[in-house]
């Protein structure tokens, strides 16, 4: 399932990684407001919850349209919906899952996906022990059946949880049936083909990047 979100004249390269890494980050932010009972916030409130300078987010927003008046902040719905609209979530996503180890099983057993239009919808694996077993609420397949999986449910992103060695392996498969992002969550950093977009998950990496904070001195209460 595919679509164009961008204000006419924009194009996807012009805007930085960075910047779309951030747009998640603002959605929850601007839920959260509403859950609150916050219809207008200016760049000053919506960076004191973010950690991010209210420069940082016009400049954000910029990449994108104009979507609030200066001295008078944004519509929190209109902002919200408009963010929605361009990160495609005003969509339902369809998402398989490859590898049921128990990674995989806690994937497949959260509930948070629904909510925000994911859904898995196919879960596979190469087990023979496996195969068959029924995981929050899925059937478990075999990984030879991947391709018919995705043309039956139309699956635009996989999620690979599978050891290390099989990795590579598992993604030029998922790659070979038309999927275009795969969320991988094996501590190395696969090769994909260009125009496929891979995000690698690594708590490692993230807690070394932390502990660098933490051998030079950084305070209470420094960021990350």
């Amino acid at each position: 399932m595919t679509g164009n979100f961008f204000p006419e004249g924009l194009e996807r390269n012009e805007v930085p990684d960075v910047v779309v890494a951030r747009l998640p980050q603002y959605v929850r932010t601007l839920s959260q407001l509403l859950a609150e009972g916050v219809q207008v916030a200016n760049s000053q409130q919506l960076g004191e919850k973010l950690q991010i300078t209210p420069a940082q987010i016009r400049k954000d927003l910029s990449y994108f349209g104009r979507f609030g008046k200066q001295g008078r902040g944004y519509r929190v719905q209109h902002l919200l919906d408009e963010l929605k609209q361009i990160l495609g979530l005003t969509i339902r996503w369809n998402v398989a899952v490859v590898g049921v180890g128990r990674l995989g099983r806690a994937i497949l057993n959260y509930p948070g996906f629904n909510p925000d239009g994911f859904q898995l919808v196919a879960a596979l694996d190469d087990n023979p022990a496996v195969v068959g077993e029924q995981v929050g609420g899925l059937t478990v397949l075999p990984v030879s059946s991947l391709a018919e999986v995705v043309n039956r449910h139309q699956v635009s992103i996989a999620i690979v949880a599978v050891p290390i060695a099989h990795t590579q392996g598992v993604i030029d498969r998922v790659v070979e049936c038309g999927i275009r992002a795969i969320l991988n969550y094996a501590p190395i950093a696969p090769q994909v083909p260009p125009g496929v977009n891979i995000r690698n998950i690594d708590p490692v990496l993230s807690l070394q990047s932390m502990t660098y904070y933490l051998a030079n001195g950084a305070g209470e209460g420094a960021g990350f």
